[in-house]
Order: C-alpha cells, then structure tokens, then sequence
C-alpha cells in the first residue's frame, strides 16, 4: 500500500539526487486558458523525464543481494532511460525491454546508460511475454514501469513538491499507466485534500477514461496516438487509486497535443514531448468542465524526437 508516508520517504531517498525542479507561468497562456496555469517543469528532470524520481526511489530501495542480480523492465523510453541511470549510478546491470518502434532518441539514450536492450514487437502482449523470458533468463528484479509502490511512490514526490512551490485549486497531469497519477493523488490528498485532481489522455488510447467511466478496469487494446508514452494499460494497483480519487479524466485528440507542443515552445520556450504536453492540451479543452482558477500542470517529459516532429 502506498501511502503520504511512503512518497515522503521517497523524498528523503531523492533529495541530493533527483532535481527540484522549477515552476513556471505564462500570462499568455493564462489568457487562453481562462485561468492561471503553474507548470511542473519535470521535462528538465534528470533523463528529461519524472520517471527518474520512482525509478531511483525503486532502485535505492534494493537490498545489497537483490541489487546484485540486477534490474529488468519493459519501457516504450523515458522509465527505460530513468531505470538504466539508475543502475548505472548503483553500479548494477539493467535489462530493458523496449519495442522495436521506439524514438531513435529514446533508445540512444538508455544504450548511452549501458543497459542491455531488447527489442520487440510494438504490442503489450509482446513487452510482457519478452519481459518473463527476460526476468527468467537473467534474474533480475523487476521493476515495472507503473505497478509498483516505489514507483507509484517516487512518482508522487512531484506533487509533493508542486504543492510546497504553489497554491492550487486542481492538479493534472498524463496518464498511461497511472503511476505519477496515482503518486499525485496520494500526495495530494495527504497534504492538501481540497485540490481537485484530474488526469488527461489521448482519445485514441482511453483506457483510464473508460475505466473511470464504467466503474471497472478497462484494458488498452489498440492504442493509435503520437503519445508513445501514454499506451500502456492502468496497473492492479493504480487503478484502485485513480478511481477513489480523481474529479475526472479529460481526453484529447492528437492535434490538440500538438498545438499544446508547439504552445509552450513559442510562449515559454520549453521543450515537452507529446505525452508530458497533453495536461496542457486537456485543460485548455472544452471537455476541462472545472471552476479551478489556479492549475497545476506536470509537463512529464522533454524528450522529443524533433526530426519526426517537424516532419509532422
């Protein structure tokens, strides 16, 4: 059970590691917004992602004799990268399984932290099945990317952070599998439970909304989005934590991700992959039905494959 007192812990593992990183505001994007927006630069985060805060946190939590036999995971990038840091910085092994289709920078990335890659097929069927092979062969502890309570933990530090750094009336942030959310909401609810929080999606991966919607979890089947790091399918344990806890869930569509992309690079210079932009692409939605005038935004990641981009 994850719990405030575990994401403070986690804090604790973090501090001198992971980075603060900083808040930042935009009047212009105010205006179109109708609303005050802080951002949660996690896009210059170490990895240029959040997930470096639960990969660490998962990490640093190994005893000496799991350490030793390494890490395993799967990671369509930004946790594969976080995870492989990780353990370049404990001085253990990472095995990593990535698809076949991942951004060119992503990959370079997680070979530059010395893990060893495989590569699959692009499905979830085929993540998981290279995953056991993996974990059988190797050893190695598994670290999920999501569905794991260090990780949902760590995670959860950059809520704890956003809210010492600003009052809020609402926090939002990209959902995939559910990890930083389900941190965010226990965060939240510990230190300031009158925050309404929500979680944005592509519509073309909709799992978490249809969950929320129906009361009961619902798989990710065929995911169709430039989000690469939203297709994954909510966890055991995220799920039950994201439906007791979240206002609701707001889905867009691909070019409004691409307009919040180009958005915060024109208005505020910041760089943010498709995934860590959809918050902003969300709130700025007719579909963010939220008298919230002061919103936190977690920007997750910054890794941008601009070739594809601007090809695009």
């Amino acid at each position: 059970m994850v719990t405030l007192e575990k994401v403070r812990e986690a804090a604790a593992r973090l501090e001198g590691v992971a980075y603060h990183t900083p808040v930042m505001t935009s009047r212009a994007i105010d205006d179109l917004a109708g609303r005050q927006l802080v951002f949660k630069c996690e896009n210059l985060q170490k990895v240029g992602a959040f997930k470096f805060r639960g990969a660490w946190n998962a990490v640093a939590s190994l005893s000496d004799a799991e350490a030793a036999r390494g890490v395993c995971t799967h990671s369509s990038g930004n946790h594969a990268q976080a995870l492989a840091l990780a353990a370049q910085m404990r001085g253990i092994t990472a095995h990593i399984v990535m698809p076949e289709n991942v951004a060119p920078i992503k990959l370079s990335a997680v070979e530059g932290y010395g893990a060893a890659i495989t590569l699959c097929e692009p499905t979830l069927e085929a993540r998981e099945t290279a995953l056991a092979k993996l974990l059988h062969e190797s050893g190695a502890v598994l670290v999920h990317p999501y569905n794991d309570a260090h990780i949902i933990a760590g995670q959860g530090t950059a809520a704890l952070e956003l809210l010492a750094q600003a009052e809020l009336d609402a926090i939002i942030t990209p959902v995939g599998g559910g990890g930083l959310l389900s941190g965010t909401c226990i965060a939240t609810r510990g230190t300031a439970p009158e925050v309404a929080l929500y979680g944005a999606e592509p519509a073309g991966a909709d799992d978490a909304a249809q969950s929320l919607a129906s009361g009961e979890l619902v798989p990710q089947l065929a995911p169709d989005t430039i989000c690469d790091g939203l297709l994954t399918s909510l966890g055991e344990l995220t799920w039950p934590i994201l439906r007791d806890h979240l206002a609701g869930i707001i889905t867009v569509d691909d070019d409004a991700v691409r307009q919040a992309m180009r958005l915060l690079w024109e208005r505020m210079e910041l760089l943010v992959e498709p995934s860590g932009a959809i918050g902003l692409a969300a709130v700025l939605s007719p579909g963010f039905q939220s008298d919230a005038q002061r919103v936190g935004v977690i920007l997750t990641g910054g890794n941008v494959d601009l070739v594809k981009f601007f090809q695009e």
